[in-house]
């Protein structure tokens, strides 16, 4: 087991109250859009082996990827916590929640705004960043993110596979970074990764 009871009893409610959500919802902005559980394990396994220390999530939701991303950062003993950021205020309001009642609130820190804004405001460095929020966008949070990047860094995004005409613009954006090797996890609703050693 990659979690510990506590995390694992909250990621199994949050599984089910997400698939019963979204089946019901009609607005897209109500829906939760979780990571599915495979890719969210794999990226607890490459945070947790590439023993990243300064993570940054693009998009809380309720909270599943980022208890993932919070036990892994645990895990490895990163002494800051994880870096998430939620526009919808209700959701962040979930998350919270979710990751005291999993017992990770202390490993994460969590923001409320507009992803851009508050990347352009944030200090760095990050050795990781996962992006999973609106993907027209993740272009301009890279482009913000370049110079606050470590040497040795890992990119992810979600949704490589279920939504390729929106996330064209970041992995075209991503491919073209000198030094990076990327490739795509057909797992999930695909997952893209991208590494600079």
């Amino acid at each position: 087991m990659l979690l510990d009871a506590a995390a694992e009893r909250v990621l199994r409610d949050l599984e089910r109250f997400g698939a019963e959500n979204d089946a019901r919802e009609a607005d897209r902005s109500r829906k939760m859009l979780n990571l599915e559980r495979d890719t969210a394990e794999l990226l607890h396994v490459l945070v947790r082996t590439g023993r990243r220390r300064r993570v940054l999530e693009i998009g809380t939701s309720n909270g599943i990827s980022t208890i993932w991303l919070a036990a892994a950062l645990q895990a490895t003993g990163a002494p800051e916590p994880l870096v998430s950021v939620e526009r919808d205020a209700d959701k962040l309001a979930q998350a919270r929640a979710n990751l005291e009642r999993a017992g990770l609130i202390d490993r994460v820190r969590l923001l409320h705004g507009d992803a851009t804004e508050t990347v352009a405001g944030l200090p760095g460095p990050f050795d990781c960043v996962f992006f999973d929020a609106d993907r027209w966008s993740a272009p301009d949070q890279l482009r913000l993110l370049l110079p606050k990047l470590e040497s040795d860094c890992l990119l992810l995004a979600d949704n490589a596979l279920s939504h390729p005409e929106e996330i064209a613009g970041y992995i075209a954006a991503v491919e073209a970074l000198p030094g990076f090797a990327t490739t795509v996890f057909a797992l999930g609703k695909g997952l893209h990764v991208a590494n600079r050693a």
